[in-house]
């Protein structure tokens, strides 16, 4: 345990704050399970991807419309306040909850509070998909468009499409997005009908890799983290199992992610093992 009396009050309590926000919704968190969505692959420059779209990717919480609530990826209902919601359809929208660049722990305490608070003024909706419609992608994101245009909500977007002629085109895009401090690019197939799950119709792009692993055991830490986490044991979804001990704030070390927690790491490549190379932690997902 951490030796509080070394903290100043307000970093005590903040760390309280955070430290139950985490800890009661991963309890819901264990009850549910994954929506079954539409899934990004990460992109190897080797794609084929004239004539595609692009836009970008936002660093937010996701947020699936299923035509009556909104819900987290992994199914949980989300708690918006009754004016957000007031005029979204009866038919499904996926989308990102988004406020600006880097402002990630923002939007993750406002999005998953049990009661909507005035953060949610700040709180956009991002639209990039429209599940489980007929046509083509951009037909599909047109329904959304239309139906916005009749029932007002000023704080919904449908994120704006680029046609991608060459390749030059991706990379200037991405290095735009880049500059102003985006997390990088969806690329994506305009032509094919909706699908779920992973596929090679879609993929993101940023200059690093990032990937998602299930907390299985934490571990303590050495000289100036003797009191608090060093590493966290981790397993990935083909089963291989690792330290991640590098990226976390002291905040992070001194209220770990549960165990049975997703966290968010990036990294580059791979060692022959199948072990991330260079792994650094980004985030604790309890969306």
């Amino acid at each position: 345990m951490p030796d509080f009396a070394n903290y100043p009050y307000c970093k005590i309590i903040r760390i309280w704050l955070m430290g139950t926000m985490v800890s009661l919704f991963f309890c819901t968190l264990c009850q549910a399970k994954d929506l079954y969505l539409q899934k990004a692959r990460s992109y190897t420059g080797k794609e084929d991807i004239k004539g595609w779209v692009m836009s970008e990717k936002l660093d937010g919480i996701r947020g699936y419309w299923d035509g009556s609530r909104l819900l987290t990826r992994k199914g949980l209902p989300l708690n918006p306040p009754p004016w957000f919601i007031k005029n979204f359809p009866a038919f499904e929208l996926d989308g990102e909850l988004w406020s600006k660049q880097g402002d990630f722990e923002f939007i993750q305490s406002v999005v998953l509070d049990a009661k909507p608070g005035p953060g949610w003024e700040k709180i956009n909706y991002h639209i990039f998909e429209v599940p489980n419609q007929k046509g083509t992608f951009l037909l599909r994101l047109d329904k959304a468009e239309e139906w916005f245009k009749s029932y007002s909500a000023p704080h919904v977007r449908v994120i704006p499409q680029i046609l991608i002629q060459d390749r030059s085109d991706l990379d200037r895009f991405l290095i735009e997005v880049e500059s102003r401090g985006g997390e990088g690019v969806i690329v994506k197939n305009p032509n094919i009908s909706y699908h779920t799950g992973r596929s090679a119709h879609v993929f993101k792009v940023k200059k690093f890799r990032d990937m998602e692993g299930l907390v299985i055991g934490i571990n303590k830490g050495k000289g100036k983290y003797e009191n608090a986490m060093g590493s966290l044991t981790l397993k990935l979804e083909n089963g291989v199992i690792f330290k991640l001990g590098t990226g976390f704030t002291d905040l992070v070390r001194n209220t770990p992610p549960a165990v049975g927690t997703t966290v968010t790491f990036k990294y580059h490549g791979f060692s022959k093992n199948g072990v991330p190379k260079f792994a650094s932690f980004l985030r604790v997902r309890v969306d």
